[in-house]
């Protein structure tokens, strides 16, 4: 799960080193700490360990430090493992490089992997995935893939451009994606970070109730 997490810090400074990307925003009076009940929950809880963790580090965390000196814990929505799906994936190999916008006006060169056929919240969706063309040549990145995308909370519980998640090159034609894993781009934290922008294609017509909330300083 650590790889993972370090896999995307890795491509937005690689890709958006225009500069360096918390709050104290938790509220632990009106939640309950979720119990492992299960590997998957444990792994859900794992990655939101891993999260803060690397949130509450200077060398590694996105926030300006008068957000950061005072960081507990980034806001999630309790692991629900009905956000955890296996999609059919179909591979586009014949996808042709393209430059995605980034908030900032930069481009990051990205081709079209695959595209993730999943059911979720009861309906058929699909989601575009994504291939890096500047880590693919790196060894240690050559697995990663990504997933931008936008669903019908952003703006109100969660984060205005959307969210990211972490995958990695499957063996087969399918992929496993946990929404749980959800996370904020750094330009949530920090505007001075350049952060690729969800492609209209990748808008869910449903809610995605998982992962990371948006953020609040206070």
């Amino acid at each position: 799960m650590m790889k993972s997490v370090i896999g995307m810090l890795v491509i937005t400074t690689l890709l958006f080193t225009a500069c360096k990307e918390n709050k104290k925003y938790h509220d632990t009076a009106k939640q309950e700490a979720p119990t492992a009940s299960s590997d998957a929950v444990a792994d859900i809880l794992e990655f939101q360990k891993e999260l803060n963790d690397e949130f509450k580090d200077p060398e590694t965390s996105p926030l300006p430090d008068r957000y950061r000196m005072d960081f507990e814990t980034l806001d999630f929505f309790a692991p629900d493992t009905t956000y955890v799906v296996l999609a059919k994936l179909v591979r586009t190999p014949e996808a042709l490089p393209f430059m995605m916008p980034t908030t900032t006006g930069r481009k990051s060169e990205e081709a079209v992997f695959g595209i993730a056929h999943f059911t979720l919240n009861g309906e058929k969706r699909q989601l575009e995935i994504y291939q890096n063309q500047e880590l693919m040549e790196q060894e240690e990145y050559r697995d990663y893939l990504f997933l931008p995308f936008t669903d019908k909370t952003n703006g109100e519980e969660t984060y205005s451009g959307g969210r990211y998640i972490d995958l990695e090159i499957p063996d087969g034609d399918s992929i496993q994606i946990d929404f749980n894993t959800a996370y904020n781009p750094y330009c949530a934290y920090n505007p001075k970070y350049s952060c690729p922008i969800v492609p209209d294609v990748n808008a869910l017509d449903t809610e995605v109730r998982a992962g990371v909330r948006a953020f609040d300083p206070k």
